[in-house]
């Protein structure tokens, strides 16, 4: 699966990493006086895709455009099969469809917002970001669009996915990010929390599993004869078998990486796993346990206290800046900046020299040098340009709600760090905790005012 480009938002799509939220259920926005009775929704959204493929029909309308059946069943058809990989209990039919249909209203609302605000995402802007996902995936844009065509996405509609995601992105950037805070007040509190036992502290596990599966409706018979083989798997990892190789012969879940489900917090893996491994030993076996999807026989590769980090991956970056107005729109700083990348690459121009005469920030002086900086230290998108870049790597141009950047990644190095500079880290992690909560709530915010409207499916 294709990782993902830009944000948690494009759901689904270019991974799965955003799934798990759906299999432990999204919270729904309570009905408003101005909101048709929901009660339909699940019913149309819960229909085949071969309904839908027949006869589409409109599900419900954000504020006059339409959400037709047809959009929920796509988007359910890229969900349901990751949950599925996963081994994850799933919520009903009916429900995870009512859950996607409630995503896409959100996404909706918030998409009206950005185009009611101006912002655009022109031709060349989405030219840029599908060159950046590519090479993030090791791949050229042919290489992309191939294994997006192996996974039946088609061109436009990675085209119009990729651009609504650009949107949102700028759309949270304008209207979150700025408005989050974090005090030396803040951070005294935060560290004396991740100071505390490591019982208080966050955990993140990385669990691998093999799932036997039990088709819905297995007789008793069936069951018992899955347990049995679940016990027999779960008999010879204990005896050493290498997991890998049991997973590759029974495993009904995605058997990449051994298994592996990636080294997440706790909170995002179901409560079933979590509570069944929450006193094995890094390397144990645990299991079988049994789901609605079947038999599980889960191993504990690795388990970390989260907290605020001794050492920490540092990057050292220098950047262009050109600060957008109305002398100067988003368009003309990007073909400015493609004009002294491509010189610089041709080693007729000096990027320090360029810096030193074009950028608009203070660190023009210093040739745009901005020395080492700590994880999580830039705004979104420019930290993401920076975390795709090779060292010496100059980055295409990144519009931040500062302007447009050209980037250079100097170097990277691991340090350890002194007091003060865990402080900085410490900030920087709980900014993303606030940012985390504030966007929540914002999109909760932008929900609540959409008018929505859900219709029945025809009868």
């Amino acid at each position: 699966m294709i990782r993902r480009a830009l944000s948690s938002f494009l759901f689904g799509f270019l991974l799965a990493a955003s799934l798990p939220a759906l299999a432990q259920g999204l919270r729904l926005p309570s009905a408003g006086p101005r909101l048709a009775s929901p009660a339909a929704a699940p019913a149309s959204a819960a229909q085949p895709a071969s309904a839908s493929r027949t006869a589409d029909y409109i599900v419900a309308v954000v504020n006059s455009e339409p959400i037709t059946n047809g959009e929920v069943q796509a988007r359910l058809a890229r969900v349901l099969p990751e949950l599925q990989k996963q081994g994850q209990p799933l919520p009903p039919h009916a429900v995870l469809a009512r859950q996607v249909l409630e995503r896409l209203i959100s996404e909706t609302a918030q998409l009206q917002q950005a185009r009611e605000l101006g912002i655009r995402v022109d031709a060349d802007m989405l030219t840029q970001a599908e060159r950046n996902l590519a090479r993030q995936n090791q791949t050229d844009v042919a290489g992309l669009r191939s294994q997006l065509a192996a996974q039946g996405i088609g061109l436009k509609e990675f085209h119009d996915e990729l651009r609504n995601e650009i949107l949102l992105s700028r759309l949270r950037e304008r209207e979150v990010d700025p408005k989050v805070q974090v005090s030396d007040l803040d951070v005294d509190a935060f560290l004396r929390e991740q100071e505390g036992s490591a019982q208080e502290q966050g955990v993140e596990i990385n669990l691998a599993q093999v799932l036997i599966a039990v088709p819905e409706g297995a007789s008793d018979a069936q069951v018992k004869a899955l347990q049995a083989r679940a016990q027999q798997v779960a008999d010879r990892a204990r005896a050493g078998a290498d997991f890998a190789t049991l997973v590759d012969q029974y495993s009904a879940a995605t058997r990449g990486n051994g298994g592996q489900m990636g080294l997440h917090p706790a909170d995002k893996y179901p409560t079933l796993f979590v509570e069944s491994t929450r006193d094995a030993p890094v390397g144990s076996i645990v299991g079988p346990v049994r789901s609605g999807a079947g038999f599980h026989i889960l191993k504990v590769v690795d388990r970390q206290v989260v907290g605020v980090p001794v050492t920490v991956a540092q990057s050292h970056v220098r950047h262009i800046l050109l600060r957008t107005g109305p002398q100067l729109t988003e368009a003309q700083a990007r073909a400015r900046l493609l004009d002294m990348r491509q010189r610089i690459l041709a080693k007729q121009a000096d990027f320090g020299a360029l810096a030193r005469e074009y950028s608009q920030d203070a660190s023009a002086a210093d040739g745009g040098d901005l020395g080492w900086s700590n994880p999580g230290q830039f705004v979104p998108a420019f930290q993401a340009a920076v975390d795709a870049l090779s060292p010496g790597e100059i980055s295409e141009p990144v519009i931040t709600r500062f302007g447009v950047h050209l980037i250079q990644l100097l170097g990277r190095r691991e340090e350890q760090l002194n007091r003060g500079q865990q402080r900085e880290v410490a900030r920087n992690m709980l900014r993303q905790r606030k940012l985390n909560e504030a966007y929540a709530t914002w999109a909760q915010d932008v929900r609540s005012r959409a008018y929505v409207e859900y219709r029945e499916p025809p009868q």
